[in-house]
């Protein structure tokens, strides 16, 4: 299309597919260009379309061209696909890309709020990589300031109370949970019962927690099947502070003792503090030299994923980077939204063991790691997301996600009837299907274009919305024909396969396995 018209053509899909598979509004948007009305746009455009092999038609509807794919083009194309399955929708984009998300401090387990960053995280770092583009997943550890030092008292409090049975004044602020008493037995075993009352000891205390509380963060990320390429620790970066500080220049400037950079000038509410009066950097201090640290290896596109209370952040941290000499508009901040969670319609309720959070294991370990990340992944991930537990614990229509792994599963019991086998199953030809065959082929292979789109449009969402609408169409389409001794059987489980194909590539990039079989089987 780019070719033919010279620039970049938009294409919608119809409501009504009887006005074909693609439409572009192309025609209103030369009219001004051309001077010409869009109809007469439209009608010479449609025109321009002969002898294609990929359109069946091309026709001008009240200006908009309207284009059907050929019965020729969508055989070879089910055909190439199902003989290139581990490259159906790949691209070779190449771009590098750094993706940093998820960054939770290392103070305690990831709880529910930090799951739903680092499902939008892996979901976009597995559609990217899908389309070629260089991905590096980076999570930056947050291992210093005021935080790590509350961790190191948190631990020696809950000592003294579960170990040396001492009676503990609680200060306002303070971690909980029983990850707690763990680090305790942890800290007893490795440096001696007496590091729990020696207050000189806190900060050794606490750094060596931070890195046990990181090996509890990786592993549940693991358990969710995600992982990251690099970690950077902020501990590291402020022995950098002095060059990026002169590497800022007139961005940066003092006053009343402080050290202030001049955030307002590039659109932020004030300026702000990165160095205090006593000569301490700010945690804004460790964010310029990291994406200095950033910038400096040479991405050409940057995405940090932030909690939506980081709101306000964005506009410091973009001034920063156009004072290191760097373009802000490189930076791509996405916000992940808070979560609600419900059980059986009540509110869930958090677990002792918790704290005052609810813990992204416990989901896990509820609901398994499929259905989270289906959840997470299944809504604009800037928009507030409250779900009920007992929904996706039903074995039946209502859970989505069973719904898609149950379609999955219906196409290789039905290949399974089949006296076919796979052999003569994929030599034979997509052609001559009827309309509602045709038209779940056509669905089938949009699975590519709602890869590009999901990713390059950075709602993920619209990768599981597609999959739930393809597994109602098989669904349908299922309960409407016979597949077993058809006539067109042989066409009809090939068209199943490539449903299956698209089914199984989509939960791949979403982290989840296809399953073969399942016990609801018809």
């Amino acid at each position: 299309m780019r070719e033919k018209f010279g620039r970049e053509v938009v294409l919608e899909k119809p409501k009504e597919r009887s006005f074909g598979h693609f439409a572009t509004p192309i025609a209103f948007s030369l009219s001004k260009e051309l001077r010409k009305s869009p109809l007469i746009i439209a009608e010479e455009l449609a025109s321009s379309f002969t002898d294609n092999d990929i359109f069946s038609s091309v026709e001008s509807v009240k200006g908009y061209l309207n284009f059907r794919l050929s019965e020729n083009f969508l055989s070879e194309y089910g055909t190439w696909a199902l003989e290139h399955q581990a490259d159906f929708g790949k691209q070779e984009k190449k771009e590098k890309i750094l993706l940093e998300f998820v960054s939770a401090n290392p103070t305690g387990p990831l709880h529910i709020g930090h799951a739903r960053g680092a499902v939008y995280g892996d979901t976009l770092l597995r559609l990217g990589r899908h389309l070629g583009y260089d991905i590096t997943a980076e999570y930056y550890v947050n291992d210093a300031g005021n935080q790590i030092d509350l961790l190191g008292l948190s631990i020696q409090l809950e000592g003294r109370a579960t170990v040396l049975n001492e009676d503990v004044a609680y200060p306002e602020s303070y971690y909980r949970g029983e990850y707690l008493t763990s680090l305790v037995l942890g800290a007893v075993e490795k440096f001696g019962i007496e590091i729990l009352s020696d207050e000189s000891r806190q900060k050794e205390l606490a750094l060596w927690a931070k890195d046990r509380v990181m090996q509890i963060i990786v592993k549940d990320l693991g358990d969710l099947n995600i992982f990251f390429d690099t970690f950077v620790y902020e501990s590291s970066l402020y022995a950098d502070w002095d060059r990026v500080l002169i590497k800022m220049g007139d961005g940066v400037y003092e006053q009343d003792g402080k050290m202030w950079i001049a955030s307002q000038t590039h659109g932020d509410e004030k300026d702000r503090v990165v160095v205090r009066e006593d000569t301490r950097p700010t945690y804004l201090a460790g964010d310029i030299v990291y994406h200095n640290q950033k910038f400096e290896r040479e991405y050409k596109d940057y995405i940090n994923i932030w909690g939506a209370d980081h709101h306000g952040y964005i506009s410091r941290v973009k001034a920063a980077i156009e004072f290191l000499g760097y373009k802000s508009s490189k930076l791509e901040v996405l916000l992940s939204q808070m979560v609600s969670l419900l059980k059986d319609g009540e509110p869930y309720k958090m677990s002792k063991r918790a704290g005052n959070v609810i813990l992204m294991s416990d989901i896990v370990e509820e609901i398994g790691s499929d259905a989270l990340r289906f959840i997470f992944a299944s809504k604009k991930s800037d928009t507030a997301l409250e779900f009920d537990l007992a929904e996706f614990k039903k074995q039946d229509s209502s859970n989505p996600i069973f719904y898609i792994q149950y379609a999955h599963a219906r196409i290789n019991t039905i290949l399974g009837k089949s006296d076919f086998n796979t052999e003569e199953i994929l030599n034979a030809s997509l052609k001559g299907l009827d309309e509602n065959a045709n038209s779940l082929l056509f669905d089938a292979l949009l699975l590519p274009e709602v890869i590009e789109d999901a990713f390059s449009s950075r709602q993920v969402q619209k990768l599981p919305e597609y999959l739930k609408s393809l597994a109602a169409a098989l669904h349908k389409f299922y309960y409407d024909s016979r597949i077993i001794g058809n006539p067109d059987e042989l066409k009809l489980l090939k068209l199943f396969m490539v449903v299956a194909l698209s089914l199984k590539t989509g939960l791949a990039l979403m982290g989840i396995e296809a399953k073969n079989h399942m016990s609801k089987e018809e």
